[in-house]
């Protein structure tokens, strides 16, 4: 799914051209299971007249602050995605959907036209994410449930290293839970774990001071570094685990093999040779290999590389089409009850075989050596300017 870095670039391609301009026509699918709480005639009226005065964002999830409240919110669930016409932004890879052909999308869930022409659609292909009218999106669920934002508001690495040191549970589901960082998702998870060396099912309070320290400068830096180049994957450095932690296939990274897990229910990735079990769960993972035959399970739990929707996922009678745009009416939806935390639909953005959802292994070096900075850089250019109006 979606992640910090990703949703990210969204919010920055809104803030760059979409903000001071009044929307002049607003167009919601007649998706309930999308269109969480609200009508999309009472979501239209809301916001046509309106003015964006900035786009927000905590963890995976975005809002468009207007002049005056109630505010659209979106959840990017697995599959949700920012498009602006003649913009290029950067989606998950898995949510890209084909905008060429038809514009708005037929998945589009959420579109504005603004009075300068420029026309913004929220897409979601599996129907997964939510879209709801909010007057303070901060103070309800899922963002006042939110931990801290790993790239707005970090934690010290004292504050890091004592959280860590009274919990009991494994550490990638840790890092997967919205409650305690929000915005780390499966690839950030894994990639932040392979940097600093960690193995993905180390209980977390067993952790040295040492390695809470590595983990806290692998999560600033993978996050910061991806931030930085607007979520595209192709600048990243190239001795990244990301690259090479896709579709579950054997593999190397520096001569070292890949392997798959379950951690957390979650597809993990991981080096063994470099990321090992420390202290008493190290000594019991040997006993209990030694134990055991060497017949390998295939790790299906969650079966991250079968990304194709059921029927009932991606069923065009959720979509939005031209012909059924909704301009008035349609039938709402009471809103969820507070069981929707973001973990209710964040947490299977692996559930399937996402390329960018479970990625971790990264050597010592600081993201972007010479050889990716130089990447970066030849790149720099273009991207400021894709988030431009053409």
């Amino acid at each position: 799914m979606p992640e910090l870095p990703e949703v990210e670039a969204a919010r920055r391609a809104v803030q760059d051209n979409c903000v001071g301009k009044k929307i002049l026509n607003c167009v919601v699918a007649d998706d309930p299971k999308v269109i969480d709480g609200v009508s999309p005639s009472e979501l239209q009226a809301s916001v046509v007249g309106k003015t964006i005065v900035s786009a927000r964002r905590k963890g995976k999830n975005m809002w468009l602050q207007l002049d005056s409240p109630p505010f659209p919110s979106f959840q990017f669930g697995m599959a949700g995605a920012i498009y602006i016409k003649g913009v290029a932004v950067t989606k998950y890879k898995r949510s890209a959907v084909n905008d060429e052909d038809q514009w708005p999308s037929k998945y589009s869930k959420f579109f504005i036209e603004l009075d300068d022409g420029v026309e913004l659609s929220f897409t979601d292909k599996r129907r997964f994410a939510r879209v709801r009218l909010l007057k303070d999106p901060t103070s309800v669920p899922p963002i006042s449930e939110l931990g801290p934002d790993a790239l707005l508001e970090p934690m010290t690495i004292e504050e890091f290293t004592e959280s860590l040191h009274k919990k009991k549970t494994e550490i990638k589901p840790l890092l997967l839970d919205q409650s305690y960082i929000s915005g780390i998702g499966n690839w950030v998870a894994d990639e932040v774990l392979y940097q600093a060396r960690i193995h993905p099912r180390q209980t977390a309070s067993t952790l040295s001071d040492e390695s809470c320290a590595a983990l806290h400068k692998s999560i600033k830096e993978v996050i910061q570094y991806a931030v930085e180049v607007d979520a595209e994957c192709s600048c990243f450095p190239l001795e990244w685990l990301f690259h090479f932690r896709w579709g579950k296939k054997t593999g190397k990274i520096s001569g070292k093999e890949i392997e798959f897990i379950t951690a957390g229910g979650r597809t993990t990735a991981y080096v063994p040779e470099l990321q090992k079990l420390s202290g008493s769960q190290g000594v019991k993972k040997i006993g209990k290999s030694r134990r055991q035959t060497s017949k390998k399970k295939g790790v299906d739990d969650d079966d991250e590389d079968s990304e194709k929707p059921t029927n009932g996922e991606e069923d065009d009678s959720g979509s939005l089409k031209s012909k059924k745009m909704t301009k008035a009416g349609g039938g709402g939806r009471k809103p969820s009850k507070k069981k929707s935390k973001e973990s209710e639909y964040d947490n299977d953005d692996d559930a399937s075989s996402d390329e960018s959802d479970d990625n971790d292994n990264v050597e010592n070096k600081k993201p972007g050596g010479k050889q990716s900075k130089k990447r970066v850089q030849s790149s720099q250019n273009s991207r400021s300017a894709k988030r431009k109006v053409k």
